[in-house]
């Protein structure tokens, strides 16, 4: 049984989907229109209607299938969600007249919702329009200071709606809440990492049989620990690491000895020649990422005219990269993965993504009951397409040398100060800029490296990491002493959203 949740257009809609698993409880996003049957596909034990940018008095407004209010199952409306349930059971909803964005605190709250909780609770607003008449026989069960409908219930209480958002961190007991309503409508707990592995492995046996399976492998935690799953599985595979050249320092000899110690079955073959030609005169991103999925498949083909046959073509797809990518339903496309959105149409091979509904904590969390080793389960994330999304422009040889270089050094940095860990990624990105600096006394132009590092938990949100100023220093002071080429270097303080984690 899982809790479905209607998305509407939030920006927060996959942190709802997040919270709720951290909760133990499984979830899926769907299009706020999706019909009732393919809601009922799902097994839903809950809904939630998401918050939205739109009002429901707008023309346009997106409304759920009707039938959804039929299906006997609790719902919890957040924001616009709320907005909806007090319309659709006869109540009114209002223009505010300004926009409520920001902090604001319950002073009155009472009923299951807030079970466990006192005193005036901190909660994040973010809306323009609000409850002004309740349906007949509702109740307000909570309200700031200015808003007496800051949460609602039916009835019979199978059906709340929150004005605030629980799901973000701003509402420091949104946790509880949650909980709260998971409980209350009878919501499975039993979304563990040993279910997952369970759950994983016997669909991965299903479905394969006794097909053989091409795995590429990346060398990140995500293909890793497939990598380590279908050998643990029985399954017949051949793991394949492309070395693109576009690698960072050391990474090859690392991925082949650390994965052939786990009894991975591992190729590795060297297409950097290939890539940087395939790349060359490619500026745009999007074209990038397109180039790097077409030629990762032509590798990919080739090893299994080679080696083969393989039915399968298995990746460590994850569920931010088919939100990013558009893979989802109803999701906006905010940059094509090279193993989602840049793979092309007649791809020769069954995909084999068994991670595709995982969050990446989730899949480290696999990777520990497997045994993967903390070397790789907690190396920093890096893109499928590798340096080439860190350099804006052209990706040429030198510039991969200039940026590798600049990466490796604010790593070693960040390992030798014991800030490695501080951050959930963090990397180097060649800009186009050149600035004007002193060399020996004299006038000269090199090239600005902006350094990135952001803490995180699943990549959908992040935030700049605050790292010390010595370690930033130290990482600047090498980088334009070790790299002639390198006149200045920057640090970018810009969170996600409205940044992504890469600058393409």
């Amino acid at each position: 049984m899982s809790v479905v949740i209607l998305d509407f257009g939030s920006q927060y809609t996959r942190l709802i989907a997040r919270r709720v698993r951290e909760l133990n409880a499984y979830s899926i996003v769907l299009p706020g229109t999706a019909s009732v049957e393919r809601i009922r596909e799902e097994a839903p034990a809950a809904i939630v209607l998401s918050g939205g940018p739109k009002s429901v008095f707008d023309e346009a407004a997106p409304r759920p299938d009707r039938a959804v209010y039929d299906l006997g199952v609790p719902i919890l409306g957040i924001c616009y969600g709320m907005q909806l349930l007090v319309e659709r059971f006869g109540g009114a909803v209002a223009d505010a007249g300004t926009r409520s964005y920001g902090a604001d605190r319950l002073v009155r709250f009472s009923g299951p919702l807030f079970d466990g909780l006192a005193g005036e609770l901190p909660v994040w607003m973010s809306h323009a329009t609000t409850v002004s008449v309740l349906p007949d026989g509702w109740t307000s069960v909570a309200a700031t200071a200015a808003n007496p409908y800051a949460a609602v219930a039916s009835p019979d209480g199978r059906l709340v709606g929150v004005q605030f958002h629980p799901e973000v961190v701003h509402t420091p007991d949104g946790a509880r809440i949650l909980a709260n309503f998971l409980e209350t409508a009878g919501v499975p707990r039993d979304w563990t990492p040993e279910r997952n592995l369970d759950r994983i492995t016997a669909e991965v046996r299903e479905r394969v049989g006794q097909d053989r399976v091409l795995l590429g492998v990346s060398g990140g935690v995500d293909s890793s620990t497939l990598a380590l799953l279908l050998a643990r599985a029985g399954i017949d595979h051949l793991a394949v690491f492309v070395d693109h050249g576009l690698l960072r320092e050391g990474e090859r000899d690392e991925v082949d000895e650390g994965l052939r110690a786990l009894g991975v079955n591992l190729v590795t073959v060297d297409a950097s020649d290939r890539f940087l030609g395939a790349l060359a005169g490619v500026v745009d991103p999007e074209g990038k990422r397109k180039v790097i999925g077409r030629e990762f498949v032509g590798v990919f083909r080739e090893q299994a005219e080679r080696r083969g046959p393989f039915r399968f073509l298995a990746q460590g797809t994850l569920y931010p990269d088919v939100i990013e990518s558009a893979g989802g339903e109803g999701a906006a496309n905010i940059k094509s993965h090279h193993n989602v959105g840049g793979l092309p149409e007649e791809l020769g091979f069954e995909l084999l993504e068994p991670f595709r509904t995982l969050f990446k904590d989730e899949v480290r969390e696999v990777a520990s009951l497997l045994g993967l080793p903390d070397a790789i389960r907690l190396r920093h994330p890096f893109p499928g397409p590798g340096l080439a999304v860190r350099i804006l422009g052209e990706v040429t040889p030198d510039r991969i040398a200039i940026v590798r270089r600049a990466d490796g050094i604010f790593v070693s940095v960040l390992k030798e100060r014991g800030a490695y860990h501080d951050a959930w990624q963090a990397l180097a990105v060649l800009t186009p800029i050149q600035s004007v600096g002193v060399a020996g006394d004299e006038r000269r132009y090199g090239r600005v490296v902006a350094l990135r590092a952001v803490t995180s938990l699943d990549a959908m949100t992040a935030d700049w990491a605050r790292l010390p100023a010595e370690v930033l220093d130290e990482a600047a002071r090498r980088i334009t002493r070790e790299i002639p080429e390198v006149g200045r270097v920057v640090y970018d303080v810009t969170s996600k959203p409205p940044a992504t984690i890469e600058w393409e």
